[in-house]
């Protein structure tokens, strides 16, 4: 894996919690909005909708340059508009970077011809 793979899967990976918690904090002020005469409707809308048009952007730019099949890319995509799918993300992006990392340094070691 290239620096440049290796940053945009950073970049998902670092966008993915933050923007799972902004969905949470955004259906939690959505029910005390109905329910309570607080209103943070606007500012987490606002708030989730920007984390959200990142992860679709970083996303997009990880499946470029990954080469994900669409499965995969399906897959990470279908979690972002999941309450807690962000959190399943990061941690399926945290092992692929990780089962990246020790693939290059077994292709640089020598121990296999990958």
């Amino acid at each position: 894996m290239d620096i440049k793979t290796a940053t945009a899967l950073r970049r998902l990976r670092l966008v993915s919690a933050p923007e799972a918690v902004s969905f949470l904090l955004l259906l939690v002020c959505s029910v005390l909005k109905r329910t309570t005469d607080f209103n943070a409707v606007p500012v987490m809308g606002a708030v989730h909708g920007v984390l959200f048009i990142l992860y679709v952007i970083f996303w997009a730019d990880a499946w470029n340059r990954a080469k994900w099949p669409l499965k995969t890319a399906a897959l990470y995509f279908v979690l972002s508009v999941l309450p807690t799918g962000g959190f399943f993300a990061d941690r399926r992006l945290k092992r692929e970077a990780e089962d990246a990392v020790i693939a290059t340094r077994a292709r640089k070691e020598g121990i296999v011809n990958a």
